[in-house]
């Protein structure tokens, strides 16, 4: 007889992905980036992604974007980011949304 165990919950996909599960990856990442002990729930959309809270240089958002699309299970296009500037947590958001609802 198989025995079934709990498993942990399936990364979302691009077919289930929505705001709220990316904003919690993108501000994990970001916190994990600027090397902070602090949850996602402490950081607001409007947070300056380079500012007294987060520190995220160009280098490291190189890599938050490589970790956002294994974490999300997803790939951008390479474009997306493209002549874009991201100023806050939102920004990186609502650009990693639109990407995933476009390689749908």
């Amino acid at each position: 007889m198989i025995q079934s165990h709990p498993t942990e919950a399936p990364a979302p996909t691009a077919q289930r992905l929505d705001r709220a599960a990316v904003a919690d990856t993108v501000k994990r990442v970001v916190i994990a980036e600027s090397r902070l002990s602090i949850g996602p729930d402490a950081i607001d959309d409007a947070e300056p992604l380079v500012g007294t809270l987060l520190r995220v240089n160009s280098l490291g958002f190189v890599g938050m974007l490589v970790r956002i699309e294994d974490e999300l299970s997803i790939t951008l296009p390479d474009d997306l980011f493209v002549g874009r500037s991201f100023q806050t947590v939102g920004d990186l958001i609502d650009v990693v949304v639109s990407g995933a609802e476009d390689v749908r």
